[in-house]
């Protein structure tokens, strides 16, 4: 996606029609790759400059602007300098406050003071003095993507993707229409399919309608472009709000296509170990569900994304999301340090070491040896060999676990009265929004607790009076299900019956010592 400063469209007719690029514009596309990629080592400001340079020449700078953007975007920048810029400046002001800078001569002793305290140079200092700013900041690397037709391609589908920011509906169809509704629902946008003189079509309504965020929905319709690009044979037709003006955008598999990487909808992982990883935690059915990629966290001068964080969600929705969750207790972050160059691992234990007042687990593989170091910068090591091992994260997570427990249990009275005849466990916890364990130690002084449900000894003495030997157990359940008990052979077992078994036609309801 670009801005929408480097949208390019044509109003002409009264449509509204991105000005995509062509073949004539792959050469423009390479000069932009090779401006990048000459200014690797060189400051920022240099490269925009360079870049400055090519707008000039080129008929469209928005153009060039838009190739430049997303170029930039597979470009590392970073901050050089021999003293962090932070400190380097706290020790000048310092030194300045103490000679009372006027003159260029008071600088210039000024700056040899705070060095001389700093045991560098003048000249080093001063080098490092705003070495932070972003336009001094070194290119490092260009991992570009795209061969120069490729970046084009990437244009038009960015290009494509930002006209969609304003849409307030847009109407689909497509070769793979499983495809495209599985991304609607992923996407959490509202849709319906209607029926039309030419078939069906799936409209997916915009945020106007929902009186949502306007850019978080108008992010997930050029997140859903990227799929149904993705298909074969496909037409796209929006209602844009241009301004307060409505206008008809309509796209086809001939205007936008993606460049050989794979839909972004569903949850992607970085590596086998993570997908192997989330997709037998899912299974589990745990009280945790685990997000992908969560929020940032500040590290010093930078920040950590990592790779998960399990979210408490008591009696809630498990399994692996890519959304964060606004209702969760509590979030354990989780990062997965595979087979890693030595540079990268020291980067990342200085990274994790200046995240602080946060609860991070770490899965260390054993070959990298850094468990100790993990473990020195506080936050939990959990060494693996091939695959992460389930029951060791569940391990670790437990403590936490136990901590929330002991601390909902401790804000529910010691007795709890229901004020139903029978409540199950589970439903009394949802009640008390905690956890089954929170109140697993309670005293019901009301009700007897049979299984995982409380009943009222009145309940128990109906059940008594209308149960009786011989009855089948389909009639057994339906006096059950009157109560709204689902716990048939906890029931059954304390009224003093069994149930006898006949093959897979069902039972009969017998006494237990007969």
């Amino acid at each position: 996606m670009l801005t929408k400063a480097l949208l390019r469209v044509s109003r002409a007719g009264g449509g509204y029609h991105p000005q995509f690029a062509d073949e004539s514009d792959e050469r423009l596309a390479a000069r932009v790759l090779g401006v990048h990629q000459g200014h690797v080592g060189e400051p920022r400001s240099a490269l925009q400059q360079a870049v400055t340079d090519l707008e000039a020449e080129a008929d469209d700078f928005k153009l060039v602007r838009g190739f430049a953007k997303l170029v930039e975007r597979e470009a590392t920048f970073e901050t050089r300098a021999s003293v962090p810029p932070e400190r380097a400046r706290k020790r000048v002001f310092e030194a300045a406050q103490a000679v009372g800078v006027v003159t260029e001569d008071e600088r210039e002793a000024a700056l040899a003071q705070a060095a001389d305290g700093l045991g560098v140079d003048a000249e080093t200092l001063e080098a490092s003095l705003y070495a932070d700013l972003e336009d001094r900041q070194i290119l490092t690397a260009v991992d570009a993507r795209w061969s120069p037709s490729e970046l084009v391609t990437q244009y038009n589908l960015s290009l494509a993707q930002t006209a969609l920011f304003d849409a307030t509906e847009v109407r689909l169809r497509a070769s793979d229409p499983n495809a495209v509704v599985s991304a609607v629902k992923r996407l959490r946008l509202m849709y319906e399919i209607r029926e039309t003189p030419d078939g069906r079509e799936v409209v997916v309504t915009g945020p106007d309608a929902l009186f949502s965020n306007t850019r978080r929905y108008g992010t997930r319709f050029a997140r859903l472009l990227r799929t149904v690009a993705g298909t074969s044979e496909w037409t796209l037709s929006a209602t844009i709000d241009d301004r307060g003006t409505e206008r008809e955008l309509r796209l086809t598999e001939a205007d936008v296509s993606v460049p050989y990487v794979e839909p972004v909808t569903d949850v992607t992982y970085d590596s086998g170990v993570e997908a192997d990883f989330a997709a037998r935690f899912a299974s589990l059915e745990l009280d945790w569900a685990l997000l992908r990629e969560p929020e940032p966290l500040e590290a010093g001068e930078n920040v950590v994304i990592p790779d998960f964080a399990f979210d408490w969600h008591p009696g809630g929705d498990s399994g692996v999301r890519d959304t964060a969750s606004s209702d969760t207790e509590l979030r354990v972050f989780f990062e997965v340090m595979g087979f890693w160059t030595p540079e990268y691992v020291q980067k990342k234990l200085d990274r994790l070491a200046d995240v602080d007042d946060v609860r991070m687990l770490v899965a260390v593989d054993e070959s990298l040896g850094v468990g100790e170091a993990i473990e020195a910068r506080d936050h939990r090591a959990i060494p693996y060999s091939g695959a992460i091992r389930v029951k060791d994260v569940r391990d670790a997570l437990q403590p936490y676990e136990d901590e929330l427990v002991a601390a909902s249990a401790a804000d529910i009275p010691d007795a709890l009265r229901p004020d139903a005849d029978v409540v199950s466990l589970s439903a009394l916890a949802s009640e008390y929004g905690v956890s089954e364990d929170a109140i697993e130690d309670k005293r019901f002084p009301d009700h007897e607790r049979v299984g995982r449900t409380l009943i009222r000894p009145v309940v128990i003495d109906d059940l008594a009076d209308n149960i009786e030997p011989g009855m089948s157990l389909s009639a057994v359940e339906d006096v059950l299900d009157a109560y709204g008990i689902d716990d048939d052979g906890a029931v059954l077992s304390r009224l003093g019956y069994r149930i006898e078994w006949e093959g897979l036609s069902g039972g009969t309801v017998r006494e237990r010592s007969a």
